[in-house]
Order: C-alpha cells, then structure tokens, then sequence
C-alpha cells in the first residue's frame, strides 16, 4: 500500500553516497573549476570515504536520519571491453593504459560517490498516485558519469524496493534529455508529509542559446526537466522550472545546488543563482499558496568566485529535531575564504532562519569539485516506508563502526593516475564491493557479481 498523501510523520532522509576505493584526481570534469585544478595530484581514498561517513555520523548524531548508497564498480572492466579492448581483466588495464590512460582514468573514476546526481526523486504527497517516482540521472554530459546510470538503476531498486516506489529508466541518451539528477532540483514544503514544491532548473532551453553560457557547458536542459516532472505525476500548478544563470555557469557553477540550495519553505541562494530572480520568487510563492522564505547572498558581499571556491551553497539546508531555526553544514573551505567566514558569522548571529553553521572537512571530496550536498541524495519517506526498508543502509551505530572497519580494512592510504592500471587494485576493489554489498543485503549489483 502506498503511503497517504496526508500521513501525519515523514521525515527527509539523507542518503549519502561512499566515497570508492579508487578515489582520484584525474580532472575529467570540464566545468568543474576545482576537479580541473586538481587533476593529477595524489588522492587518499581512505580519508576520502572516512570522512564523508564522518559527516554523515555527525549528522545522524544530532537527530536527522541518514542513509548510505554504495560506490561503483571501479575500474569498469565491461566499458572497457565494449570500446574494443580485449583479453583478460589484466591484460585490458595495461591495454588501456598504454593507448589510451584518459579512458581508464574515466572508467576508474569514483564520481558516484555524488549521490546527487544519481536520480530525481518526487515523494509520494507530490504525486497524482501517490507513490514516491525515481528516474535515475543519464548523466551524459560526462563521459565517466554517463556509464553510471545500469548500476544506479539496480542499487535503487535493491534499496528502495517496496510497491510505495515507482523506479523510472533514465531518460533517452541524447543532448535534448541532458539531465544531472536531484543537483538541479529543490522540493520546497511547509511539512515533508504535506504536498511540495518542486523547482527545476535549467542551463538549456534548446531554443534561446543565445541565452546560455559561453565559456562552459549547460549540464541540465529543459526539456529533460518537463519530462520528469510528467513521468512523475506531478501537479502542473506545484511545479516551476527556473533558468540558471549563465554568468553562474561561467563561473564554474556546473550544477545548481554549487549555488542555491533550499529546505522546507527556506530558500538560500546567491544573487546571480537565477536567471530572473524576481520571476522565480513569484512562481514559488504562488505554488507554495504562501511567502516563500529566502536568504539571498548579494555579490557585494560574497562574489561568484568565492561562492565557488568556498562552496557556500554546496551545503546542506537541515531541519534539525528541536532546533526552531535550521542547520546550515558547510564545508571548511568556507573558513578559509574571509568573504564567506565573514558573510557566514553574521548569518549564525544574526539571521532567526539560521540557528547554526557547522564546519566539516571533506577535503578529498572537495579537491574533486564535490560538497557536502554532492555526496547527499535527498529522499522524503513516511514512517512506513522507513520501516519496510529491507536493505541495511539507514545508519546506525553499529552499522557506522562497520562500515568504518570496513573502509580501513579495504582501501589505500594513498592512489596515483599510474595504480590505476594495477590489476591488484581491481581485485581489491571487487573484494571490498562484494564484501559491502553483504554488509547492507542488496543482493548482487555489480557487474563481475552478475557474470
């Protein structure tokens, strides 16, 4: 039975993505001001995943419900094999190596560590039947993020597999459809149980390029958006799709949630997030049947750079238990850069929509252009639905000291571009996977499982 539209308890869930064993700096991310910098600099996949577990322990410490999504099968020998490469597993990584390193460097990236961009996800109070709708993100604006979307789609499945969810393919593979996932949506609410909100943003309309960026491309395009927001059953008069600014993508805002993100009925953004600014305020206002909340950050106070190089707005916009005001989790750069430290202690002492920042280091993430609100996908769930997960991903304490066994267990202290091709590595990454696996019972998802 699907839960009701007006069931009194739903809380939002934050399911956050494991950062995998072959975590690397390869700058593939054309876009991505922080990945391309990095490119070629050693990683450490076991504070990478340490450290993203950390955060999401300390989230759950304090009251909010936290969940886990597993990495990806990496390097991805079955890619490899449908270019042309041949042999055994060992010999197609040297294969690879030899003739050509970008695309092994693509096939071992750990980009599914950002569950953002896994899927959209429209909870049950949204939709015309009633159930929660995911459409999985094609993701083909990348090459090393568009081999994502088989497996996602199966880890989805295996995790939220009760009737109450309807699991969507992902949209046809062609730049009209160009879609990034939950990084370019916000659902807004009065109450998680209540019927929302659901903002769409968009780089590209296919029919005022004019209108688009110049320097970098546009990831999300409209028509994609319109097609989700159908698929799902959702309510014409509750749904806005929004314009990203194109100023905003040439500064590196690759993806929406690098520049706005919301909760609830609160928005926080940057003054150049949209487009029309005034436009977009007035949809919301209008759907939601009441004001919509905002904080704006005005350029004179934190410029499009800083934004970007703190990640100010790749935070997460947290309702916690108790708390009247909400929690703003941002990254350490954010101390770092004085115009965002600056701009931020005035919003915690100031601003009665804000009750506190909290700082965490998520610097291997953060090297590779991911925050705190890349490695998170949002799902709204009932009681019920909560209760009938099967697959042991909703954190607990025992299951965060496993998992930190587990990390310190399988993965190196230290990764260059050059381990990729150590066919040692596949092995101890298809061991811990399958380990993982196990450990949360999703059955097998991977693809050397299902050989």
């Amino acid at each position: 039975m699907p839960p009701s539209s007006t069931q009194a308890k739903a809380f939002e869930v934050n399911f956050d993505g494991i950062v995998g064993p072959t975590h690397n700096y390869a700058g593939l991310s054309f876009g991505n001001v922080a990945s391309t910098e990095h490119g070629g600099r050693v990683s450490s996949p076991k504070q990478a995943a340490l450290q993203g577990l950390e955060k999401a322990w300390a989230l759950h410490e304090m009251g909010l419900k936290q969940g886990v999504i597993p990495p990806q099968e990496r390097p991805h020998i079955p890619t490899l094999r449908t270019l042309g490469f041949c042999g055994s597993d060992s010999e197609i990584l040297r294969q690879t190596a030899r003739r050509a390193p970008q695309l092994l460097a693509a096939v071992s990236s750990a980009s599914s560590m950002w569950v953002a961009n896994a899927c959209t996800v429209s909870p049950y109070a949204d939709t015309v039947d009633s159930k929660t709708h995911i459409t999985p993100a094609n993701l083909l604006s990348m090459f090393h993020r568009s081999i994502e979307p088989p497996t996602t789609s199966r880890v989805l499945k295996a995790i939220f597999s009760v009737d109450s969810f309807v699991h969507h393919q992902p949209l046809p593979a062609a730049p009209s459809f160009s879609d990034e996932g939950s990084a370019n949506h916000i659902r807004l609410c009065a109450d998680y149980s209540q019927a929302g909100v659901e903002l769409f943003v968009y780089g590209d309309d296919l029919s005022n390029r004019a209108a688009g960026p110049r320097k970098y491309p546009a990831r999300q395009t409209l028509p994609a958006s319109q097609a989700i927001a159908r698929s799902h059953g959702l309510n014409p008069d509750k749904v806005v799709f929004a314009r990203q600014n194109p100023k905003a993508i040439d500064h590196g805002v690759f993806h929406n949630d690098v520049i706005a993100v919301g909760n609830q009925d609160l928005l926080f953004h940057h003054e150049l997030a949209f487009a029309d600014t005034q436009s977009v305020y007035g949809q919301l206002s209008t759907a939601l049947g009441s004001e919509l909340q905002v904080i704006t950050v005005p350029v004179n106070a934190v410029s499009l750079e800083d934004a970007v190089r703190s990640y100010l707005f790749n935070s997460q916009l947290l309702a916690v238990p108790g708390q009247q005001g909400a929690l703003l989790a941002v990254p350490v750069e954010c101390r770092e850069v004085p115009s965002v430290h600056e701009y931020l202690t005035a919003l915690e002492g100031e601003s009665p929509l804000i009750d506190e920042v909290r700082f965490f280091d998520l610097r291997q993430s953060m090297n590779n252009g991911g925050g705190p609100a890349c490695l998170r996908l949002r799902v709204v769930m009932s009681e019920q639905q909560i209760e009938e997960t099967g697959a042991e991903v909703l954190l607990t304490e025992s299951l965060y000291r496993q998992l930190r066994h587990w990390i310190e267990s399988h993965y190196r202290d230290r990764l260059t571009m050059n381990d990729l091709q150590d066919p040692n590595l596949l092995n101890e990454c298809r061991t811990a996977l399958d380990e993982l696996t196990q450990l949360l019972k999703i059955g097998s998802v991977y693809d050397f499982q299902r050989r």
